[in-house]
């Protein structure tokens, strides 16, 4: 994950931009360790100050300013080459990333794709796309030669392109996020603000044990932006008393962890176990 952008059109660095109680970059971060089941790497400009991630996210510092994001994909591309094959790479200002978006782009690494390149909504999606790890050396000897465009690493390898369609076609896809807004940046004030004022997205609450009123539980659809706010829209205070469940498998006590829709959130009553 990029971090280190000027954010010269922001007019202030967009990792630390207010998001639903978070920031963008913690918000980013914590998508992506929902949608791969490797690590999560944010490259940060040299001398750079990150607000908070969430737990496990490891930090590598750009050792070279001013060279965009083809030195920032070198080094992270670098950093996780030894323990993945592949990485989804992308840039913290996709508020909208879903993880089955994530995934779709990196099933696409199938024997002998060096790239999975999305052409989503238009626009060729370098920042939202997937790279065989193995091209941090090339890309590395592409900024030796003052090649700092990430256009020309599709001109050395095997690329392959995903459209619209091809995006679409993938089931979790087309339900969670039809309009392919997985891709959509924020770059001036003004996008930042509208991206902000969006409605949350749509998940399902479901309460356990000693939560559930009447002694049963059944799910109901709220719009929350984090596990914290799923929480108070169904009256509940989300303290060290009690944990969630994130579609089943991911268990936190973190409020701030993002939804995204079609999730669902079981909370639990922790002294009780469960």
């Amino acid at each position: 994950m990029l971090a280190g952008g000027r954010s010269t059109r922001m007019g202030a660095a967009k990792a630390g931009l207010e998001w639903h109680g978070s920031t963008l970059l913690y918000r980013a971060a914590a998508v992506m360790a929902r949608s791969v089941e490797g690590p999560v790497v944010v490259v940060a400009a040299p001398g750079q100050e990150l607000p908070e991630l969430p737990a496990g996210i490891a930090v590598v510092e750009d050792p070279v300013e001013g060279l965009g994001p083809m030195q920032g994909l070198a080094v992270g591309l670098a950093a996780v080459g030894d323990r993945a094959g592949a990485a989804f790479v992308c840039s913290t200002d996709l508020p909208f990333l879903h993880p089955a978006f994530v995934r779709r782009v990196l099933r696409g690494l199938t024997e002998g794709v060096d790239v999975v390149l999305p052409v989503a909504r238009g626009f060729r999606q370098p920042l939202a796309a997937a790279y065989r790890t193995g091209l941090a050396g090339l890309v590395a000897d592409l900024l030796r030669q003052g090649n700092d465009r990430p256009g020309m690493i599709f001109k050395h390898c095997a690329v392959t392109q995903l459209d619209d369609a091809g995006l679409l076609a993938d089931v979790a896809v087309a339900r969670f996020d039809p309009g392919l807004e997985s891709v959509v940046n924020v770059n001036t004030p003004e996008d930042y603000r509208a991206a902000r004022d969006r409605e949350p997205p749509e998940v399902a609450v479901e309460r356990f044990g000693a939560l559930a009123k009447g002694g049963g539980h059944r799910p109901r659809a709220v719009r929350a932006a984090t596990v914290g706010h799923a929480a108070a829209a169904v009256g509940l205070a989300f303290d060290r008393h009690v944990v969630a469940a994130v579609n089943g498998d991911q268990v936190t006590r973190d409020g701030r962890l993002p939804l995204v829709a079609g999730d669902t959130v079981a909370f639990l009553s922790a002294d009780a176990g469960g």
